[in-house]
């Protein structure tokens, strides 16, 4: 089998601004979402992009325009007819734009509806709130339709509906959808689109406020905190019999972190030799290529769930022939669909004696929008030179899928990974499998009790843990991490490892793509 060519799974999912060579697919989605309301005209368009481009935003999938929304900064006056849409937003010609202003005001968003489900709308309202912090805004300002009301119109009022709307007796895909992100409800606004036959005319004022906001400052002068939120999943191996049962279990995970906000969900270490329980099994290297066959629906089924579910997913590790050698790799898989990948470079005595694993041959750091990571597949943990390269390379988040049959095998992951964040003033994550698949040689027991640590001082978790699974349960943990502490220990902690290395007694030496580097 030649070597896996990622480009092939990837989805080019983008966020940008918009441009007006974006007019025409803009205006059939709009009539798309807004059906019989007057769609952008195309000088609005020009006049937005070139009065405020920063706030013409858009998501591109696969060359596909899938959402958009507009905005533009106004002074904040109570006295401001904000109920009226047409001439808070210039008709939305938005010349009245304030670039020196306090409050954004959103004018409108939309998801195309082949690409509802995956969470645009988050992205595109994140984006708005990411613009409200670097300018330093006070508010997000947003009036949003409930299309949901025409189905009860005949049995309540508007008031009733939005109030069951926000008690989460009723749904509405925009309402419930901004107070999801943090918006605040205000008011009810009549008359706001009349020819908005689902929402009967009617539309909310809702509002968003930034906490980082300084009166006085114009821009945003640095965050204290960097928090980067983590899901880590402790999965237990079960029985199955198509590789639709596998997604089902997968999803309900990475769905939970999604709705948590995580930035990363962390699966385990060969999780995927649960799909051995499914085929025909021959002797265990036999059955190691066999789930090899499994890895383009792996990376179609992952690669859809980071980009769906806006989180980015370290999947496990997998099996993968590559020019008839078989490897353990571990994947990344971005929320903007692309893909990274890291093969285990230690094989273990048992994963040689029972699957004929071929070792990889670099450590990779990865970026993503969360800032540089790496991802060391289990016994590559215990090797203290792989994580002094991979935070030479300036990964600052080490994530360590793993797969352990016995409590001594997983304290060696355990010991090893806490050892590695006082070395080099990282975060290590470690997700494994509980649960037992009888039958499947060298993948029928499992002991696991999955973590996230820190480095041993002070401003940390008091034992270097910010949290741990119960041994041995299927669970989820989710905790935030904040890689501007691990900068400023780095710098003035009570101990400084990494400055303090003796680099004129010994040094790390590695090789990669023929070239020689120190560490």
């Amino acid at each position: 089998m030649e070597t896996i060519d990622l480009a092939e799974f990837e989805w080019k999912t983008i966020l940008r601004r918009l441009t007006i060579d974006d007019f025409d697919a803009l205006v059939e989605m709009q009539k798309l979402c807004f059906g019989g309301m007057q769609p952008w005209e195309k000088s609005q368009i020009e006049s937005q992009i070139h009065l405020f481009p920063q706030g013409q935003l858009c998501i591109e999938i696969e060359g596909k325009l899938a959402a958009s929304c507009s905005s533009l900064i106004l002074d904040y006056d109570p006295e401001l007819p904000w109920h009226d849409w047409k001439k808070v937003a210039d008709n939305g010609y938005i010349r009245n734009h304030n670039p020196k202003g306090d409050t954004l005001y959103g004018i409108e968003i939309m998801v195309h509806p082949e690409f509802r489900g995956m969470k645009l709308s988050r992205r595109l309202y994140d984006a708005r709130k990411e613009l409200c912090r670097e300018k330093n805004l006070e508010r997000i300002v947003i009036a949003g339709r409930i299309p949901g009301f025409s189905q009860h119109a005949d049995q309540m009022t508007a008031r009733e509906y939005v109030e069951k709307v926000v008690d989460k007796s009723l749904y509405d895909p925009v309402l419930t959808a901004q107070l999801s992100n943090g918006f605040a409800l205000n008011g009810l606004i009549p008359d706001y689109f009349p020819s908005d036959v689902a929402s009967r005319g009617f539309a909310t004022s809702l509002d968003w406020r930034n906490l980082d906001y300084q009166r006085g400052a114009r821009r945003r002068y640095g965050h204290t905190t960097e928090p980067i939120r983590l899901a880590v999943v402790q999965y237990q191996m079960r029985t199955i019999s198509v590789f639709s049962e596998f997604e089902t279990q997968c999803e309900f995970f990475i769905d939970t972190a999604s709705e948590y906000k995580s930035d990363f969900v962390v699966f385990p270490e060969l999780f995927t030799t649960q799909l051995l329980s499914c085929v025909h099994q021959d002797r265990p290297g036999s059955a190691a290529r066999k789930l090899a066959e499994f890895t383009p629906q792996y990376l179609d089924f992952f690669t859809e769930m980071a980009v769906k579910y806006d989180i980015n997913i370290i999947g496990g590790s997998h099996f993968v022939v590559e020019e008839d050698s078989l490897f353990n790799v571990a994947y990344l898989f971005r929320r903007d669909g692309s893909i990274g990948k890291q093969e285990k470079i230690h094989i273990t005595p048992s994963e040689r004696k029972w699957w004929g694993v071929s070792p990889g041959r670099s450590v990779t750091t990865f970026d993503t929008d969360c800032g540089r990571i790496a991802i060391l597949v289990c016994y590559d943990i215990e090797f203290p030179e792989l994580v002094r390269i991979a935070a030479q390379k300036g990964a600052k988040i080490i994530f360590v899928p793993f797969n352990t049959d016995t409590r001594q095998g997983y304290l060696r992951v355990r010991n090893c990974a806490m050892a590695r964040c006082i070395e080099n003033h990282v975060y290590v994550a470690v997700s494994g499998c509980t649960g037992n698949l009888p039958f499947v040689e060298n993948s029928d027991l499992h002991y696991a009790q999955s973590a996230i640590f820190t480095p041993a001082d002070a401003e940390f978790a008091r034992d270097g843990i910010v949290a741990e699974c119960n041994a041995n349960i299927e669970t989820m943990i989710i905790e935030d991490v904040d890689v501007e502490q691990l900068r400023r220990h780095k710098e003035s902690g009570s101990v400084q490892n990494w400055n303090d290395r003796r680099r004129d007694l010994y040094k790390v030496v590695y090789r990669e793509n023929g070239e020689e580097f120190e560490v």
